[in-house]
C-alpha cells in the first residue's frame, strides 16, 4: 500500500502535469486561430486560380500542357504531410496508417509508389518500414510559407515533366473544426481542371489572352500546384493544432480526475493512520491501569 508521502508526491506531480497540459492547450488554441486566418486568406486565391485553369482548359484542351495531360499512372508519388511534434492524439498515426494502406494495398493501381515526407513524424514512421522514400522535407510546418511550398512543388513538377512520375497525390488531415479532422488522399498531378466551372461563374464568353493561352498556362499551372501544396500544409497545421488542443484538454481533465481520486485516497489513508494511532494510545493507556 502506498504511504502518505508517496501519495502526496503523486498529487504534486499530477498538479504540475496539469499546469503544463493547460498551458499547451492555450498555446495550441492561439496557433489554431493564426492557422485559420492564414487558410482564409489563401482560400480565395487558390479558388480563383482554379477558375482560370478551368477557363483556359475549356478553350485550349487538356493536352495543351504536360501538367494537364492524363497518362497511365504507373509511377506515383505520395506526399505525406505529418507534424514535427507529437502530443496531438491520433493526428499523425491516422495519416501514416492511411498512407501505408495506400501503398500496401495497391489502392491506386500503380506499379511503383514512392513517398515524399513532409514532417518528422512521417519520416520517423516510414524509415522503419519497407517503403521507397524519395524525398524528405523537414521544418516546413514550423514556419509555412508559399516560397517553401514552391520549392517542393517545383521539384515534383520537374520530375513529372521529365517522366520520372506519372501522378502525384497528397495525404493530409483536412481541417473541419477544432475537434474534427479528416484524412484525405487528393490528386495533385496531373491537374484536373474539372468538367464544370468550380463556382458556376463562367458564362461562355470568349476572352483574348496576352501574350497567349499557352504562355498563361505555362505560368498558372505550376503556380496552382505550389498554392495547392501550400494550402494543404496550412490545413494540416490547423488540423494539428485542433487535435493538440483537444488532446491537451482531455489530458487536463484526466489530470483533474486523478488529483481528486488521489486526494480522496490520501484522506482515507491519513484517517486510517490517525485511527491506528488513537487505538494504540488507548491500548497503551489501558495497559497502564
Amino acid at each position: 500500500m502506498a504511504t502518505l508521502k508517496q501519495i502526496r508526491r503523486r498529487i504534486e506531480s499530477t498538479k504540475s502535469t496539469k499546469k503544463i497540459t493547460r498551458a499547451m492547450k492555450l498555446v495550441a488554441a492561439a496557433k489554431l486561430r493564426r492557422a485559420q486566418e492564414n487558410m482564409e486568406r489563401a482560400k480565395p486565391y487558390a479558388n480563383r486560380i482554379k477558375d482560370v485553369i478551368y477557363d483556359l482548359a475549356m478553350h485550349t484542351g487538356r493536352e495543351e500542357h504536360p501538367l494537364l495531360q492524363v497518362r497511365k499512372e504507373d509511377k506515383a508519388l505520395l506526399i505525406v504531410v505529418t507534424s514535427d511534434r507529437g502530443l496531438c492524439g491520433g493526428f499523425n498515426s491516422n495519416i501514416n496508417r492511411r498512407a501505408e494502406k495506400y501503398v500496401n494495398t495497391g489502392e491506386g493501381g500503380h506499379q511503383e509508389v514512392s513517398l515524399a515526407l513532409i514532417g518528422k513524424k512521417g519520416r520517423d514512421y516510414f524509415r522503419r518500414r519497407d517503403v521507397d522514400i524519395r524525398k524528405e522535407y523537414m521544418d516546413v510546418l514550423s514556419e509555412p510559407t508559399l516560397e517553401r511550398a514552391a520549392d517542393i512543388g517545383q521539384e515534383i513538377i520537374a520530375e513529372y515533366i521529365d517522366g520520372g512520375l506519372d501522378a502525384a497525390y497528397i495525404v493530409y488531415n483536412e481541417f473541419k473544426s477544432a475537434v474534427s479532422q479528416k484524412v484525405v488522399v487528393e490528386k495533385l498531378l496531373p491537374i484536373d481542371p474539372g468538367d464544370e466551372d468550380p463556382n458556376g461563374e463562367t458564362d461562355g464568353s470568349e476572352f483574348e489572352y496576352e501574350p497567349s493561352m499557352a504562355a498563361i498556362l505555362e505560368s498558372v499551372l505550376p503556380l496552382y500546384v505550389n498554392v495547392r501544396l501550400y494550402f494543404a500544409v496550412l490545413e494540416s497545421l490547423a488540423a494539428e493544432m485542433g487535435a493538440r488542443m483537444t488532446a491537451m484538454e482531455n489530458a487536463t481533465k484526466n489530470a483533474g480526475d486523478m488529483i481528486r481520486s488521489l486526494t480522496l485516497k490520501f484522506n482515507k489513508a491519513r484517517q486510517a493512520a490517525i485511527t491506528t494511532e488513537m487505538l494504540e494510545i488507548v491500548g497503551g493507556a489501558e495497559a497502564l491501569k
